[in-house]
């Protein structure tokens, strides 16, 4: 009996977890551990249940509730995550056994060089996404007139980061980055980020509740005490039709060992 009972509540446990998970989709997948943490935590933060699941890989995967899929996106979005990727001058010229062009080495350090600028000014803090558009003009050396180099800069900043201190700052690192490229060939766009969690609060959205240890909306909590109201009785009226049967069991036994005694 102690075997039975563990059983259906294993029954219970499992059903219960098959139910709650069958909403849920991958947000990003891929993710290392840092990058995993950070999302989770922004995503609860907004009120919006997250979670992590280990991929065969050993990376992560972000998972949330398919109904709260545009709202999670958003709000990692104005958090600036993901997080962005830069190739270095190690990827962008990685070897692959062609001789290449003259016109395409020099696209490849045009690229190079706005990647490379683009983490770094990524890197100051307060910059919440950066990037750099480097132009470097093809000149003749036997021109005249030479045409300077210029650069393109487009930040995204923190709302609480006082952007005017930081402009010269971002056009110096530029300026210094690129060979020929004066201070007043850099221009630098700012645009203030979304402040976090601004959309979910102006949106109202709905509280969290807790059920059986698992983080639920509240407008699906009384579905998920229905569906399990439901289940427990189910599994009850099994267990009991079980019980039945072995009590009819031990009953006929009973009766066959008091006929052959007498």
């Amino acid at each position: 009996m102690p075997n039975r009972c563990r059983a259906v509540r294993l029954m219970i446990v499992v059903a219960m977890a098959s139910l709650l998970q069958a909403c849920d989709i991958n947000l990003y997948t891929n993710l290392s551990e840092r990058e995993a943490n950070a999302m989770v935590a922004v995503l609860l933060r907004d009120g919006i249940p997250a979670s992590r699941k280990v991929q065969d890989n050993g990376q992560l995967t972000v998972v949330v509730d398919e109904k709260r899929f545009g709202e999670a996106m958003s709000a990692l979005e104005d958090a600036g995550l993901p997080g962005q990727s830069f190739s270095n001058m190690g990827q962008v010229f990685k070897s692959n056994g062609l001789v290449s062009s003259p016109v395409q080495e020099r696209a490849q350090m045009v690229y190079a060089l706005g990647e490379e600028l683009s983490h770094s000014v990524s890197e100051i803090d307060g910059i919440v996404s950066a990037r750099v558009h480097v132009v470097l003009p093809d000149n003749d050396l036997l021109k005249r007139v030479i045409s300077p180099s210029s650069a393109s800069v487009l930040v995204r900043y923190d709302p609480a980061t006082d952007i005017n201190p930081l402009i010269p700052q971002i056009k110096t690192l530029v300026a210094n980055g690129i060979s020929g490229l004066s201070y007043d060939g850099v221009s630098v766009t700012a645009i203030k980020a979304v402040a976090p969690g601004a959309r979910a609060v102006a949106s109202n959205p709905p509280r969290l509740a807790s059920f059986m240890g698992v983080w639920l909306l509240e407008d699906d909590l009384p579905r998920a005490r229905w569906m399990f109201g439901l289940l427990l009785v189910c599994t009850l009226g099994l267990g009991g039709a079980f019980a039945w049967q072995h009590w009819q069991r031990r009953r006929a036994n009973a009766v066959y060992v008091l006929e052959d005694a007498t």
